[in-house]
């Protein structure tokens, strides 16, 4: 027994078909889905770099930041020690002018006092000795 003829035109119309499906259809579509492939790849590469980039200025930000607070720390640290010393100075100034406008204040109250008493004892000397001419009723020497 001889095959059936359309058989064999099946079978070399489903070679055909392979052939030219194969050519023309999953060839190209394998070639699109490879390239798609590489892009996307290429795409999570560029991704992965962008993220390190912004991980790297992130990190480079937040140094340039810390550096910046310690140098306005050490600057108002230097602000305020040199406000102290300044304070510090003139309370030992202005003490120094007190103490010395005391000092002159109890000087002059001295001479003061001794003038006032020298003042005092001639008025006593005096005002006894007329005292003493108006009781006695006459000229005591």
């Amino acid at each position: 027994m001889l095959p059936n003829l359309s058989v064999l035109w099946v079978i070399a119309f489903v070679l055909v078909l392979t052939v030219v499906l194969d050519r023309l259809l999953f060839r190209p579509i394998t070639r699109v889905t490879g390239q798609r492939a590489k892009h996307i790849e290429s795409a999570e590469e560029l991704a992965e770099a962008a993220t390190a980039k912004a991980e790297a200025a992130t990190a480079e930000f937040d140094a340039k930041t810390t550096a910046a607070r310690a140098e306005l720390y050490r600057q108002m640290d230097e602000m305020r020690r040199d406000a102290t010393r300044r304070r510090t100075e003139m309370v030992a100034a202005t003490k120094q002018e007190a103490e010395r406008a005391i000092a002159e204040a109890s000087v002059r109250v001295r001479t003061e006092a001794a003038a006032a008493r020298e003042t005092l004892r001639r008025e006593a000397d005096a005002l006894g000795a007329a005292v003493a001419e108006r009781i006695l009723g006459q000229k005591v020497s």
